[in-house]
Protein backbone atom coordinates (compact mmCIF):
# COMPACT_ATOMS: atom_id res chain seq x y z
CA UNK A 1 0.00 0.00 0.00
CA UNK A 2 1.56 3.59 -0.88
CA UNK A 3 1.89 6.02 1.79
CA UNK A 4 -0.48 8.45 2.06
CA UNK A 5 -0.57 12.03 0.46
CA UNK A 6 -0.28 14.92 3.07
CA UNK A 7 -2.19 17.94 2.15
CA UNK A 8 -2.73 21.11 4.30
CA UNK A 9 -6.03 22.84 3.61
CA UNK A 10 -8.33 26.10 4.90
CA UNK A 11 -12.20 26.82 5.56
CA UNK A 12 -12.71 29.01 2.42
CA UNK A 13 -14.91 32.09 3.47
CA UNK A 14 -14.52 33.29 0.26
CA UNK A 15 -17.09 31.42 -2.41
CA UNK A 16 -18.92 31.86 -5.28
CA UNK A 17 -17.62 33.90 -8.32
CA UNK A 18 -15.24 35.65 -5.92
CA UNK A 19 -12.89 32.84 -5.74
CA UNK A 20 -11.00 33.93 -8.49
CA UNK A 21 -9.54 36.12 -5.91
CA UNK A 22 -7.88 33.12 -5.00
CA UNK A 23 -6.45 31.94 -8.34
CA UNK A 24 -3.01 33.03 -7.74
CA UNK A 25 -1.90 31.77 -4.52
CA UNK A 26 -4.44 29.54 -3.19
CA UNK A 27 -6.92 27.14 -5.06
CA UNK A 28 -10.76 27.06 -4.10
CA UNK A 29 -12.12 23.23 -3.50
CA UNK A 30 -14.74 21.77 -1.55
CA UNK A 31 -14.73 18.57 0.42
CA UNK A 32 -17.93 16.29 0.73
CA UNK A 33 -18.91 12.76 1.12
CA UNK A 34 -21.46 10.54 2.84
CA UNK A 35 -20.31 10.83 6.42
CA UNK A 36 -19.90 14.79 6.18
CA UNK A 37 -21.47 17.81 5.90
CA UNK A 38 -20.17 19.44 2.48
CA UNK A 39 -17.57 22.51 3.51
CA UNK A 40 -15.62 25.00 1.28
CA UNK A 41 -11.84 24.86 1.40
CA UNK A 42 -8.83 26.31 -0.33
CA UNK A 43 -5.50 24.77 -0.81
CA UNK A 44 -2.18 26.20 -1.54
CA UNK A 45 -2.37 26.15 -5.33
CA UNK A 46 1.67 25.54 -5.63
CA UNK A 47 1.25 22.93 -3.03
CA UNK A 48 -1.56 20.82 -5.34
CA UNK A 49 0.48 21.46 -8.33
CA UNK A 50 3.68 19.98 -6.79
CA UNK A 51 1.60 16.74 -5.85
CA UNK A 52 -0.28 16.42 -9.22
CA UNK A 53 3.09 16.68 -11.23
CA UNK A 54 5.14 14.40 -8.74
CA UNK A 55 2.26 11.67 -8.31
CA UNK A 56 0.17 11.78 -11.76
CA UNK A 57 -3.51 11.01 -11.40
CA UNK A 58 -3.99 11.19 -8.19
CA UNK A 59 -7.56 9.98 -8.58
CA UNK A 60 -6.45 6.41 -6.62
CA UNK A 61 -4.36 8.10 -3.85
CA UNK A 62 -5.80 8.50 -0.89
CA UNK A 63 -4.59 11.76 0.64
CA UNK A 64 -4.69 13.03 4.76
CA UNK A 65 -6.43 16.25 4.14
CA UNK A 66 -5.67 18.32 7.49
CA UNK A 67 -8.31 21.09 7.54
CA UNK A 68 -7.59 24.26 9.95
CA UNK A 69 -4.58 22.24 11.57
CA UNK A 70 -7.54 19.79 12.94
CA UNK A 71 -7.88 15.93 12.16
CA UNK A 72 -7.14 15.20 8.77
CA UNK A 73 -10.10 13.96 7.03
CA UNK A 74 -9.13 10.98 4.58
CA UNK A 75 -10.13 11.85 0.69
CA UNK A 76 -9.18 11.36 -2.40
CA UNK A 77 -9.55 13.77 -5.78
CA UNK A 78 -13.53 13.12 -7.23
CA UNK A 79 -13.41 15.76 -9.78
CA UNK A 80 -10.95 18.46 -11.04
CA UNK A 81 -12.41 21.46 -13.02
CA UNK A 82 -9.42 23.15 -15.14
CA UNK A 83 -9.45 26.54 -17.12
CA UNK A 84 -9.63 26.04 -20.99
CA UNK A 85 -7.68 28.30 -22.09
CA UNK A 86 -4.81 28.13 -19.39
CA UNK A 87 -5.16 24.29 -18.53
CA UNK A 88 -4.26 25.42 -15.06
CA UNK A 89 -6.42 23.56 -12.12
CA UNK A 90 -9.63 25.66 -10.67
CA UNK A 91 -11.22 23.87 -8.37
CA UNK A 92 -10.64 20.29 -7.05
CA UNK A 93 -13.70 18.02 -5.55
CA UNK A 94 -12.49 16.09 -2.30
CA UNK A 95 -14.45 12.57 -1.28
CA UNK A 96 -14.33 12.27 2.19
CA UNK A 97 -14.04 8.34 2.30
CA UNK A 98 -15.52 5.65 4.97
CA UNK A 99 -12.32 3.27 5.19
CA UNK A 100 -14.33 0.88 5.90
CA UNK A 101 -17.04 0.98 2.94
CA UNK A 102 -15.77 0.65 -0.55
CA UNK A 103 -15.28 3.33 -2.97
CA UNK A 104 -15.39 3.54 -6.77
CA UNK A 105 -12.62 5.67 -8.74
CA UNK A 106 -10.66 5.85 -11.88
CA UNK A 107 -6.75 3.95 -12.07
CA UNK A 108 -4.57 4.37 -15.29
CA UNK A 109 -3.33 1.00 -16.54
CA UNK A 110 0.67 0.53 -17.00
CA UNK A 111 1.74 -1.53 -19.98
CA UNK A 112 4.25 -3.89 -19.42
CA UNK A 113 6.63 -6.14 -21.73
CA UNK A 114 7.05 -6.15 -26.19
CA UNK A 115 4.23 -7.81 -28.35
CA UNK A 116 5.66 -9.81 -30.89
CA UNK A 117 3.58 -8.44 -33.18
CA UNK A 118 4.93 -5.05 -33.75
CA UNK A 119 8.01 -6.90 -34.91
CA UNK A 120 5.96 -8.19 -37.79
CA UNK A 121 4.37 -4.79 -38.66
CA UNK A 122 1.93 -4.90 -36.58
CA UNK A 123 1.08 -1.29 -34.64
CA UNK A 124 0.34 -1.22 -30.95
CA UNK A 125 -3.08 0.29 -29.82
CA UNK A 126 -4.72 1.16 -25.97
CA UNK A 127 -8.06 1.86 -25.97
CA UNK A 128 -7.87 2.19 -22.42
CA UNK A 129 -5.36 4.50 -20.24
CA UNK A 130 -7.87 3.67 -17.62
CA UNK A 131 -10.17 1.73 -16.13
CA UNK A 132 -12.58 2.17 -13.72
CA UNK A 133 -12.09 -0.12 -9.91
CA UNK A 134 -14.01 -0.23 -6.81
CA UNK A 135 -12.50 -1.30 -3.59
CA UNK A 136 -11.84 -0.14 -0.11
CA UNK A 137 -9.96 3.31 0.81
CA UNK A 138 -6.56 1.08 1.64
CA UNK A 139 -6.89 -1.53 -1.01
CA UNK A 140 -6.82 1.11 -4.00
CA UNK A 141 -3.81 0.23 -6.77
CA UNK A 142 -1.81 2.88 -7.79
CA UNK A 143 -2.08 1.02 -11.54
CA UNK A 144 -3.32 -1.68 -12.91
CA UNK A 145 -0.11 -3.79 -15.05
CA UNK A 146 -1.17 -5.23 -18.42
CA UNK A 147 1.34 -7.78 -19.56
CA UNK A 148 1.56 -7.37 -23.68
CA UNK A 149 4.34 -9.64 -24.31
CA UNK A 150 2.66 -12.23 -25.71
CA UNK A 151 0.20 -10.18 -28.49
CA UNK A 152 0.87 -11.15 -32.05
CA UNK A 153 -1.14 -9.18 -34.75
CA UNK A 154 -4.94 -9.35 -34.34
CA UNK A 155 -4.22 -9.72 -29.83
CA UNK A 156 -6.46 -8.52 -27.61
CA UNK A 157 -6.48 -7.86 -24.23
CA UNK A 158 -10.08 -7.29 -22.66
CA UNK A 159 -10.74 -6.15 -19.49
CA UNK A 160 -11.90 -9.84 -18.31
CA UNK A 161 -8.07 -10.37 -19.06
CA UNK A 162 -6.98 -7.98 -16.14
CA UNK A 163 -5.47 -9.15 -13.39
CA UNK A 164 -6.96 -6.92 -10.22
CA UNK A 165 -5.45 -6.76 -6.96
CA UNK A 166 -6.75 -8.77 -4.12
CA UNK A 167 -9.99 -6.64 -2.82
CA UNK A 168 -10.45 -5.03 -6.08
CA UNK A 169 -13.04 -5.15 -8.21
CA UNK A 170 -12.79 -3.94 -12.15
CA UNK A 171 -16.29 -2.08 -13.33
CA UNK A 172 -15.59 -1.52 -16.71
CA UNK A 173 -17.49 -4.11 -18.93
CA UNK A 174 -15.58 -7.19 -19.46
CA UNK A 175 -15.77 -7.86 -22.82
CA UNK A 176 -14.36 -4.34 -23.62
CA UNK A 177 -10.77 -4.27 -25.41
CA UNK A 178 -8.25 -2.18 -23.61
CA UNK A 179 -5.05 -2.93 -25.78
CA UNK A 180 -4.51 -4.70 -29.39
CA UNK A 181 -2.22 -5.15 -31.79
CA UNK A 182 -3.43 -4.47 -35.47
CA UNK A 183 -1.73 -5.24 -38.81
CA UNK A 184 -0.63 -1.92 -40.90
CA UNK A 185 -2.91 -0.26 -42.58
CA UNK A 186 -2.65 -1.09 -46.54
CA UNK A 187 -2.35 2.10 -48.49
CA UNK A 188 -5.05 2.20 -50.78
CA UNK A 189 -3.98 2.29 -54.78
CA UNK A 190 -5.87 4.99 -56.41
CA UNK A 191 -6.87 3.61 -60.23
CA UNK A 192 -7.67 6.26 -62.25
CA UNK A 193 -10.01 5.80 -64.97
CA UNK A 194 -8.70 6.65 -68.47
CA UNK A 195 -10.62 9.16 -70.22
CA UNK A 196 -10.30 10.16 -73.98
CA UNK A 197 -9.55 13.73 -74.49
CA UNK A 198 -12.25 16.15 -75.65
CA UNK A 199 -11.13 17.20 -78.95
CA UNK A 200 -13.01 20.71 -78.84
CA UNK A 201 -14.44 21.54 -82.18
CA UNK A 202 -15.30 18.24 -83.09
CA UNK A 203 -18.78 17.61 -83.49
CA UNK A 204 -20.30 14.38 -82.34
CA UNK A 205 -21.02 11.27 -83.98
CA UNK A 206 -24.78 11.19 -85.56
CA UNK A 207 -26.31 8.49 -85.01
Amino acid sequence: MAENIQMKATTREVIGKTKRRLDDAELAGVVYGTAVESFPVAVARHDFEQVLAHEGNISSKLIDLKVDGAKSVHVIVKELQHDPLKGTVTHVDFWAVNMKQAVATTVPVHFIGEAPGLKDGGVFMHNMSHINVEALPDDLPEFVTVDISTLMIGDNVHVSDLVAPKGVTVLDPADEIVASVVAPAKEEEVVEEAVEPEVIGEKPDEE
